[in-house]
């Protein structure tokens, strides 16, 4: 039985790599040190896939080392370790009581395979490009890594620089492999001996030391050091690469928070690899634990706003799809999908924040043809917190060389400033195109421009003055009795926030609404008679708002009748069409115009009939509305006595 060494690399006569050059390849990215490994990581798995029919089964675990193992990680792992703790800290972290780890997994995919030493050349070099090399040039058409910077991040998030690589991978000959190898990547240090100096590079292996170089343990001896670590076996015909990160950094989590937000991150970063269809499967399944419990992935076709990526990604494919195209020099850049609709304010989260999207999502998720998130571009900010757009750009398959060359290390942007002509026309010229569309999708002249996606526009109490035509957003409220009528109504009527504009009621201007919401004419906070409480009559509680319903998004009105007995409640919907003012209830031809969902009880029961009796009270009432695509949508509550022996 071979017992795995530490080997520390000292600088040969004709120089080599320091670990902190190494370490600094990735620069000083926007993104958390997380969020970078979810996307390095998963990027390297899906390269390696061994079968574009097989999702990928992508994992990560976070533990704390029990009691079973943690004395063998100890002894294993300190086997001739350096003595200095300054220039080798794993030495003090495995000597710390609790022992963590991170795991990330891949199965279905085809291991690091190849020779295990660098000087030998082969056309599969998956493990000497991990383990050995850095920056070797991706070897994969349409692959999602470009250079062989993103594994440093491995490194970066453990705490003494360390890892455990355990792999399983074919062998030229058919059979399998396992391989089980430790790597620590520090700084340079020197040592002062009796024979004299030595500098060394920070680079440490721990493996077989037997030859002149490190070699993983293989086979036998590696499953059974793995088990001893308490690592995940593979099967008898598994191939794939576990990456085990020693004390990882949680940027100042608890290991249940970490793991709640790498599930998110997860769905915000690789929610493309998630989406299965008819015809074709998911390209990727996630799974998470922490100390042995599982932790779901977000679904993205469920989940705000990732369902909007969702649904822009579709249209992308579909005939709504826009072909973008640079003009000079002529060329094909990719394909682009939008969405656009109506939908209550964000709640931002972390992961959320972290790609710049708060409580308004308008940005276009950029990617290249394999389908992983690059970053998500902002466009231009609607007026209101209750609209926003979503957009997805695939790049062509032909453009891919050149979006690759203008990514930084860990893949987060295009960058055309580094790119010669024409690659930088061709990025920038994406950009110029993007904000075309987007502007066209906006139609903030008030129409609806050919081209843009059916999107609802209601009443909100959030709003913006200046708006051209008013079409994002409608507020204030007036309100009317019907002259004539035995029966009391409001309607919240659009207006814009700080134009003095307000409703009309049939007979002329009205008041505005007192501040509970009551109809304003006599009916107010104002002391009532008798006749005048019995009367019938609606109460607004609040503004409308925006909801999720379980299809779209609905408008809701909530409502109480303040007085006493038996009333019939309808809904009186109407359109005003931005840059008009004028009300409309009868729709053209083929024009769609609000839809009564139906009334929701205090107890949360749906009643979807056109009218609805209701005993009067201190009851609140919820009215809820498919608002019409493209205008503002008015909101009236009739309301009428039940006479006796209806």
């Amino acid at each position: 039985m071979t017992v795995p060494r530490w080997y520390s690399q000292p600088y040969p006569p004709e120089g080599a790599s320091a670990a902190e050059g190494i370490r600094n390849q990735l620069g000083r990215p926007a993104l958390d040190s997380l969020t970078i490994l979810v996307r390095e990581s998963a990027q390297n798995s899906w390269d390696a896939r061994l079968d574009s029919a097989q999702p990928v089964d992508y994992r990560l675990d976070l533990w704390t080392v029990g009691p079973a193992h943690a004395v063998a990680w100890r002894d294993l792992l300190l086997t001739g370790a350096p003595a200095d703790r300054n220039h080798f800290p794993l030495r003090e972290v495995l000597r710390q009581p609790t022992i963590r780890v991170l795991a990330v997994s891949d199965r279905g995919t085809r291991g690091l395979g190849g020779p295990t030493r660098a000087d030998t050349f082969a056309a599969e070099r998956d493990f000497v490009s991990f383990i050995r090399n850095i920056g070797e040039p991706r070897d994969k058409a349409l692959g999602g890594g470009t250079y062989g910077f993103g594994k440093g991040i491995f490194y970066m998030l453990s705490s003494p620089g360390t890892i455990i690589v355990h792999s399983r991978c074919r062998t030229p000959a058919g059979g399998y492999e396992t391989r089980l190898i430790g790597c620590t990547l520090w700084e340079s240090y020197g040592v002062e001996t009796e024979t004299g100096s030595r500098h060394y590079t920070g680079r440490h292996w721990w493996g077989d030391t037997s030859g002149d170089v490190v070699e993983p343990l293989t086979n036998r001896e590696a499953d059974t050091v793995a088990h001893r670590l308490g690592l995940r076996p593979f099967g008898p015909e598994e191939t794939g690469t576990t990456i085990v990160v020693v004390d990882p950094r949680l940027d100042g989590l608890t290991p249940v928070e970490a793991t709640a937000y790498l599930a998110e991150t997860i769905a915000w970063h690789l929610w493309p690899k998630m989406i299965s269809t008819d015809a074709r499967p998911a390209g990727m399944r996630f799974s998470l634990t922490c100390d042995g419990v599982e932790y779901p992935v977000p679904d993205p076709r469920s989940t705000r706003p990732l369902n909007m990526f969702v649904t822009a990604y579709e249209e992308l494919e579909g005939e709504k799809g826009l072909r973008l195209s640079c003009r000079s020099p002529k060329r094909f850049l990719g394909m682009l999908g939008l969405e656009k609709r109506v939908m209550p304010p964000l709640e931002p989260s972390r992961a959320s924040r972290m790609v710049d999207i708060e409580d308004v999502v308008h940005h276009v998720c950029l990617m290249r043809p394999a389908e992983l998130v690059v970053t998500y571009r902002p466009g231009p900010k609607p007026p209101s917190v209750n609209q926003g757009y979503a957009g997805v750009f695939r790049a062509d398959e032909s453009m891919d060389e050149i979006y690759a060359k203008a990514e930084p290390p860990t893949h987060d942007a295009w960058n055309p400033q580094t790119l010669e002509k024409p690659g930088s026309t061709f990025v920038q010229t994406t950009f110029r195109r993007i904000h075309e569309a987007l502007e066209n999708l906006l139609s903030l002249d008030g129409s609806a421009r050919a081209g843009s996606s059916s999107v609802a526009l209601g009443a909100a109490s959030s709003l913006f003055s200046g708006l051209v035509g008013g079409t994002w957003g409608i507020g204030g409220a007036t309100a009317y009795t019907e002259p004539g009528s035995t029966s009391g109504g409001h309607r919240r009527k659009p207006t814009l926030q700080g134009s003095g504009l307000q409703g009309l009621s049939p007979s002329g201007p009205n008041p505005s609404p007192t501040a509970q919401g009551e109809d304003p004419m006599g009916r107010g906070s104002a002391p009532q008679t008798g006749a005048s409480r019995s009367r019938p009559r609606v109460q607004y509680v609040g503004e409308p708002f925006y909801e999720d319903g379980a299809a779209a998004t609905l408008l809701v009105q909530e409502f109480r009748l303040p007085a006493n007995g038996r009333q019939r409640v309808r809904a009186d919907l109407a359109v005003t069409l931005p840059g008009t003012g004028g009300r409309e209830t009868d729709p053209p031809e083929g024009a769609v115009m609000p839809e009564l969902v139906g009334w929701e009880d205090s107890d949360g029961v749906m009643h979807t009939s056109a009218s609805m009796e209701i005993e009067g009270g201190d009851s609140v009432w919820r009215a809820l509305v498919q608002p019409a695509p493209d205008t503002m949508t008015e909101i009236g509550i009739k309301v009428e006595a039940v006479r006796a022996g209806e």
